[in-house]
């Protein structure tokens, strides 16, 4: 054997050494990123799987939310969701074709694009003191699901405009060209080839949005919660119950609060939320499918 083709081979036999060792250890994170999700997920639905009962699902809170149901808490956190999706998802997307499709790169336009990943980064209870000096006090809606919604939109929105204009801009600039050339104007490319193309991408910004709005409970807070009212909501001005803001109360500020309605509380907020997910992945997986890139 010559020395360039000894050479050869044990370069062959360091490079497959490091790639095995490089996969082991990808493998070795990942392992160690998921355990303790699984885990926890595991034991949330271990300890508060005795809670849930038609009663505790479908029923109303009583003897100082230590009995009775979580309906009012179940039904406001949709509400707030839907409220949050109807603010932040038209005007997070059109926003994000904006700056996508329309804006020239410049200074401003860049500039732009920064404050908008720093809001990202904002912890929620500024957002939360925000909305209460704002939608509260100086528009006057009071402690309202409407004051609560516009808070969490606010703080959703750098989200989905980040992830949605980056959806937006992976679709290849050939589709854009081919449309034009064949006699759409702008905005029909935009509308009918570019949104379908990044719908997979756009969705998951949203969901995560709207996740991260379902769980929080700082910006509700001060703006939309209630910490005991046994009723449901009449009105987008009325304030509501929320199951984030009532697993913290039961947790914190109930004494002698049975330990596993705190978990079944946890449990419907963790289903609520990997259900949003879970129809998210449906339909992303669909329009992935119809994909033609």
């Amino acid at each position: 054997m010559t020395l360039a083709e000894h050479m050869k081979r044990t370069f062959s036999l360091n490079r497959h050494l490091v790639q095995r060792l490089g996969f082991t250890f990808i493998t070795l994170m990942a392992i160690a990123t998921v355990l303790p999700i699984v885990a926890t997920v595991l034991y949330i639905l271990i300890q508060g799987a005795s809670a849930i009962s038609l009663e505790f699902l479908a029923g109303f809170p009583r003897d100082g939310m230590r009995a009775g149901g979580i309906l009012p808490a179940i039904i406001g956190t949709l509400y707030l969701t839907i409220g949050t999706a109807i603010f932040s998802v038209p005007l997070g997307i059109a926003a994000a074709i904006y700056l996508s499709e329309y804006a020239a790169d410049t200074p401003l336009t860049r500039t732009i694009r920064i404050a908008i990943i720093n809001l990202a980064g904002i912890p929620s209870v500024v957002y939360g003191l925000f909305g209460l000096g704002l939608f509260v006090l100086f528009l006057n809606f009071g402690t309202s699901i409407l004051a609560a919604s516009l808070t969490l939109s606010i703080m959703t929105l750098p989200v989905i405009i980040s992830t949605a204009e980056e959806a937006l801009r992976a679709v290849p600039q050939a589709f854009r060209t081919v449309s034009i050339s064949l006699g759409a104007t702008r905005w029909q490319t935009i509308r009918r080839i570019v949104l379908k193309e990044a719908l997979p991408g756009i969705l998951t910004g949203v969901i995560l949005g709207l996740e991260r709005a379902a769980g929080e409970t700082a910006p509700i807070l001060f703006t939309g919660a209630a910490f005991f009212l046994p009723q449901l909501p009449g009105s987008p001005f009325d304030a509501t119950m929320a199951l984030p803001y009532h697993l913290f109360v039961i947790s914190t500020q109930v004494p002698e609060m049975p330990i596993q309605i705190q978990y079944g509380t946890a449990l419907v907020l963790l289903v609520f939320v990997l259900t949003m997910n879970l129809i998210a992945t449906v339909i992303r997986s669909r329009a992935r499918a119809k994909r033609q890139w």
